[in-house]
């Protein structure tokens, strides 16, 4: 169900490209002790990643959100001699960024001057044209924090969460809170019921997902109806096509929920309209 890890070869860390197996970072490290950073992921697709702006943009609003002063303008320079020393240039991938609050001895609150630890690294990662899998999905209850919004290293009530959906054979664990589904593990989720898509609204009960947002767009220039309100689980049932969205996972439609099939064995036609629109802005013939 899951994809394995992959090492790189070269890592960027703190200025310098070094190799992976002898970067080091402090054990007092605010991201080791506190799980204290921020992270982003970008997809490269035919030699240029997909909404870098956004993706930067949203690095730099997370990192102001909780105080830590690192220069992504100045990670993003380094992009392109990570990508050749990983010999990633022009070639389909994923790049992972990381800032953490930097070395500290080991106290709660913010400690004051210290450098930020920068990280980043890319392997090597091709998406399909369109993902035509299809989801296989848990539900539970929400148990993490109100700021869901941030997209943090402490990604701990996400990670047990997705390990309840592998135990279960499972692509995705999406989460209820008051009794609505607001997102999912590591992936936004929508629902079409009747030509409508339903997908919760933006706040701090969800990641705003720059699939998301790219697909929320889409229905916009697809003339499709949006209503950004969150699903009840009860009524889940009753939509007529449910579907996944994020960096990796591109538009991928739900098939099951909880052990009970509830879509049809293929994409209804307004997810695959939407992965037909994702795949023609991925290829740049999408105005």
């Amino acid at each position: 169900m899951q994809n394995k890890p992959a090492y790189p070869s070269r890592v960027y860390l703190n200025g310098k490209i070094v190799d992976a197996d002898t970067a080091r970072v402090s054990v007092f490290d605010r991201g080791f002790l506190f799980g204290d950073g921020i992270y982003e992921v970008m997809a490269q697709v035919q030699g240029r990643f997909l909404y870098k702006k956004a993706h930067l943009d949203r690095l730099k609003w997370c990192l102001q959100q909780i105080g830590i002063p690192a220069d992504v303008d100045a990670m993003e320079q380094e992009i392109p001699a990570l990508l050749a020393a990983s010999g990633l240039r022009g070639k389909d991938c994923l790049l992972y960024m990381q800032v953490t609050r930097g070395v500290a001895p080991r106290q709660h609150s913010y400690p004051k001057g210290i450098a930020p630890t920068v990280l980043m690294y890319a392997w090597p990662k091709s998406l399909p044209d369109i993902n035509n899998a299809h989801a296989r999905v848990v539900t539970a209850t929400d148990f993490r924090w109100s700021r869901c919004d941030l997209k943090t290293t402490s990604l701990l009530g996400n990670v047990m969460a997705n390990e309840q959906a592998v135990k279960n054979e499972c692509y995705e664990t999406l989460f209820i809170r008051d009794g609505l589904i607001t997102e999912a593990s590591h992936c936004n989720v929508f629902f079409v019921k009747g030509g409508i898509v339903y997908t919760h609204p933006a706040g701090p009960y969800i990641l705003d997902g720059i699939t998301r947002q790219i697909v929320l767009e889409l229905c916009g220039k697809l003339q499709v109806e949006v209503r950004l309100q969150g699903v009840p689980a009860a009524q889940i049932h009753t939509m007529d096509e449910a579907f996944l969205t994020g960096t990796s996972t591109q538009v991928l439609a739900i098939k099951e929920v909880d052990r009970r099939t509830l879509f049809p064995d293929v994409a209804g036609p307004v997810t695959r309209q939407l992965q037909q629109a994702f795949l023609a802005l991925k290829s740049g013939s999408l105005n």
